[in-house]
């Protein structure tokens, strides 16, 4: 049975606004996070991850002081941490579904988060990621799952994937 989803496509398609749609519908059996831009006039400066029980982060930043690099942003590794890892080990515990926005090269930093990712894919419960489209071997690896559906977001049907995605969720969380 697939019962991972896993999301990918070009930047700025609307991975990230797929998600966020999403997790009203699934109610308080979702648990998890996702990105947000942090911007200052107009001007792209970094990334937050945002829990969807409200705890917020810093992912990096342009002036953030860090050895972990991509692109012109700074990986906040220790903020990352403080905030996803306890996010997600909760929501392995009390949720049917997992949300991760996203899988990608920041992220991969930290092995804690490696470890619990691969820990939720071989788990009982049920994952809904964004996944770069370009990755490593870890995420190759994830990517070729036959437990995994993996959809390619892109702007001619990034509108009618909350139906989609929905339906292969049925189901899933429900007692």
């Amino acid at each position: 049975m697939k019962k991972h989803i896993l999301l990918t496509g070009k930047p700025g398609v609307g991975k990230t606004t797929v998600i966020k749609k999403i997790v009203p519908l699934l109610g308080v059996d979702a648990g998890g996070f996702y990105t947000e831009e942090i911007r200052v006039m107009d001007r792209r400066m970094g990334f937050r991850i945002v829990t969807l029980d409200g705890k917020d982060g810093i992912l990096a930043h342009v002036d953030c002081n860090s050895n972990y690099k991509v692109g012109k942003y700074r990986v906040d590794l220790d903020s990352f941490e403080s905030v996803a890892i306890p996010t997600l080990e909760k929501a392995i515990k009390d949720k049917a579904i997992i949300v991760i926005d996203e899988i990608g090269k920041m992220e991969l930093f930290s092995m804690k988060f490696k470890e619990l990712v691969s820990n939720i894919l071989d788990g009982e419960k049920s994952l809904l990621s964004v996944i770069k489209e370009n990755g490593d071997v870890f995420t190759e690896n994830i990517k070729k799952r036959g437990d995994v559906t993996m959809i390619t977001v892109n702007y001619e049907n990034r509108e009618g994937l909350l139906e989609k995605i929905l339906g292969l969720l049925k189901g899933i969380g429900k007692s």
